[in-house]
């Protein structure tokens, strides 16, 4: 399926451009592990379903942040979440439409003990910033957790409004 044409004049229409000068190509949007969509649009807003850091179709680390993966890892695996979540959105409405990322709502599987959440989170947050500029700063919420689906050391999800 190919991306929709970005809307001319509207805050996402730069982002292919962005993301190819960032050396970035979104990726294939991941399946369902379960019974649900990658992303839905109600009204002007896009909420993706929790994005995982897949790559290539695999988890390139499992396990949790602060023990079997390092904060460093886990907000690179953040960034491909928020890639994954670019995907999602993009399949639904095309990147193109993008006025503002909303909020960022990302889970971190933690070690016991570690409290730097926020830090791996920015992985996706900066995504945003780095591609969407002052359209991609949001809310968020940064949230350790005991264990993630697949045992993905990282998720985040997505609310973007669009034109």
């Amino acid at each position: 399926m190919s991306a929709p044409t970005p809307v001319s004049g509207e805050g996402g229409a730069d982002a292919y451009a962005k993301l190819a000068e960032l050396g970035l190509t979104l990726p294939t949007v991941v399946a369902p592990i379960g019974s649900y969509v990658p992303a839905v649009q109600s009204g002007n807003y896009v909420y993706t379903s929790g994005q995982l850091p897949m790559v290539d179709g695999k988890l390139p680390f499992t396990g949790k942040v602060g023990a079997d993966v390092t904060a460093e890892q886990g907000t690179e695996m953040a960034r491909y979440c928020a890639l994954n979540a670019l995907a999602a959105i993009d399949a639904l409405v095309g990147l193109g439409r993008i006025t503002k990322i909303v909020k960022l709502t990302g889970f971190v599987a933690s070690a016991e003990g570690f409290t730097g959440q926020p830090a791996v989170i920015n992985g996706a947050s900066n995504l945003f910033g780095d591609v969407f500029g002052e359209l991609g700063r949001h809310a968020r919420s940064a949230v350790g957790v005991s264990e993630l689906p697949l045992g993905a050391p990282v998720e985040v999800e997505v609310i973007a409004e669009v034109a």
